[in-house]
């Protein structure tokens, strides 16, 4: 079994409820861990748009990267998101932060995420359920690489943890 983190984050709709759905369906396939607090985030890249609601989960799961990335497409497509322009407003988004300690660079697969250590709404919910995780790429760990960020967004915590 692989250990797993995903970033999750939603705009549009019932940001919550598509949250909550999108772990319900991620549990199908994956032992879901541990679940961060929800944060509300600005949006990055494209900021003319609504702010995000994001968590981050932690979890076991026996598929392969490449069957995981599909799985959590058709996820993504089971709750309604649609291709828009890139960084614009989504149902939700599932995003593969890390899997274990692996380093992939592939045409449709990067893992660790590219950006993981760009982005505080990421990082945030991250630090909260994995501090010690450290990056297979930089040798930090997630509390390590949240403290260097210099970053101006701004990131709200919603829901406490354990939110069942």
């Amino acid at each position: 079994m692989a250990r797993v983190i995903v970033g999750i984050g939603s705009n549009l709709g019932n940001k919550e409820e598509n949250i909550r759905n999108s772990i319900k369906l991620i549990g199908e396939k994956c032992k879901i861990l541990k679940t961060s607090s929800f944060y509300e985030t600005e949006p990055v890249g494209c900021e003319e748009q609504g702010w995000f609601l994001n968590c981050a989960v932690e979890a076991e799961t026996r598929l392969e990267p490449l069957e995981l990335l599909e799985f959590l497409k058709s996820v993504e497509k089971r709750l309604g998101r649609a291709k828009t322009a890139k960084n614009g407003p989504r149902t939700i988004d599932l995003d593969i932060l890390l899997y274990g300690n692996e380093i992939i660079n592939e045409k449709n697969l990067i893992i660790p995420h590219p950006r993981l250590h760009q982005r505080l709404f990421v990082l945030e919910p991250l630090k909260e359920i994995a501090p010690e995780l450290v990056h297979p790429a930089f040798g930090k760990n997630i509390r390590e690489i949240h403290s260097a960020l210099d970053s101006k967004k701004t990131v709200k915590l919603i829901k406490p943890a354990n939110i069942g």
